[in-house]
């Protein structure tokens, strides 16, 4: 039902073929992948609820995040940045901003783990 896209390995900790953090259960793993080819490979072969992959912000991941979502996939994401502000100076991700491919922008604290400073949501 989840399937989760780890270019390198950093969320599963996947060691020897062995996903060694809980993802939880039903959860799709491709670990040292593309996201882009990864997401389609998610979609077509396993049809998850929602779509897990870490620092999102290149051409290729706007078509791929459009193409989940298109195909009723919930996504979740990361992305380094400290603030909308600074998102926004990155054409990428401002480019993903403008075509509103999110329901909502988390911020955590940059001091305590976990903790969040923000949300924002979309104007929609």
């Amino acid at each position: 039902m989840y399937g989760v896209i780890d270019e390198r390995g950093e969320l599963s900790a996947m060691h020897r073929g062995k996903v060694e953090n809980n993802l939880g259960i039903r959860t799709d793993v491709l670990n040292n992948i593309n996201k882009t080819i990864g997401m389609e490979m998610l979609i077509r072969s396993m049809a998850p609820k929602v779509i897990v992959a870490d620092e999102i912000g290149n051409l290729e991941d706007i078509k791929s995040i459009n193409y989940a979502l298109c195909s009723g996939v919930k996504c979740i994401f990361t992305a380094h940045g400290e603030n909308l502000e600074k998102l926004k100076l990155n054409p990428i991700f401002n480019k993903m901003l403008e075509l509103n491919l999110f329901d909502r922008i988390i911020f955590l604290d940059s001091k305590l783990k976990g903790k969040i400073s923000k949300i924002y949501y979309s104007s929609t």
